[in-house]
């Protein structure tokens, strides 16, 4: 990001704050072991259920686990499951969409009715019935996510490229004896970013609440292992009187996919020419 896109994204102040959350869920991530004395998995029967104390700001949770800790250290968990999850649906998104665009014919058409085939069938249903051949984990959790997400950034890269392809410089490319891999790594997939980095952005948020739901259903990360998705299912049965242990993991989710929408929305003003707030 050069400096002058990154103040564009700044000038926004919607964007600005989604880039502010975002680094701030980071760095409590990457810093909770100094953050927090607690071991997220350590078990205190004289502390259960514990309102939130100066001793422990969030309180504790049925097993006398500190929540804070728990918190922090889950956001490492929710945040890698997001990263990981949109990294595999971008690369296939980027590859499919790339050679539906570029090639056309039935190469097209057989890709688009698979994304129609998939897009037919709703998510998370679909990650529900994968997961449930599978042990839960977080690195099954991972790969179900991405393997299931893919479909926007196909439809997105395979627009661009069907309109990039009739343009000028590529066409002088062509005719210069360019091949079609200088044509596709060179020329169309860098004009294509723009919509690749925004549905990106977005897809981290997507990628969060699926690991959430997935984890809250009890088909994703396992305890002891702290997300936000289980810590707001050990929550669920003392709703009535701990109302803390569901109140901060789902104002964390919140936040956090909050965060990335706004600056998915603001990267999306920068990055497009044709916005008009990048005039």
């Amino acid at each position: 990001m050069n400096k002058s896109l990154f103040k564009k994204v700044l000038a926004n102040p919607l964007s600005k704050a989604g880039f502010i959350i975002i680094i701030c869920v980071f760095l409590l991530a990457m810093l909770a072991p100094l953050i927090t004395p607690y071991d997220p998995d350590d078990i205190n029967v004289k502390v259960i259920l514990l309102g939130p104390s100066w001793q422990h700001w969030m309180g504790t949770d049925g097993l006398g686990r500190d929540v804070l800790s728990r918190m922090l250290f889950g956001s490492r968990i929710s945040l890698l499951v997001g990263l990981v999850a949109v990294g595999i649906s971008t690369a296939i998104g980027i590859l499919l969409g790339a050679i539906a665009g570029y090639y056309r014919g039935w190469v097209d058409t057989f890709i688009m009715r698979l994304v129609d085939v998939m897009l037919s069938i709703p998510s998370f249903f679909l990650i529900l019935a994968v997961i449930a051949f599978l042990t839960p984990s977080i690195i099954n959790v991972m790969i179900v996510i991405g393997l299931t997400s893919w479909m926007g950034v196909t439809r997105l890269v395979r627009a661009e490229f069907l309109s990039l392809t009739e343009r000028e410089f590529v066409q002088a490319s062509r005719t210069l004896g360019a091949k079609d891999a200088r044509l596709i790594f060179t020329h169309l997939l860098p004009n294509s970013l723009t919509p690749i980095i925004v549905s990106s952005v977005l897809g981290v948020a997507g990628a969060v609440l699926m690991e959430s739901g997935l984890s809250f259903l009890g088909l994703g990360v396992q305890a002891p292992q702290a997300s936000w998705g289980n810590i707001l299912t050990d929550g669920k049965d003392y709703i009535q009187f701990a109302w803390w242990l569901s109140l901060f993991p789902g104002l964390a989710i919140l936040i956090t996919v909050l965060g990335y929408n706004l600056l998915g929305e603001g990267l999306r003003d920068a990055l497009d020419p044709r916005s008009g707030s990048s005039k």
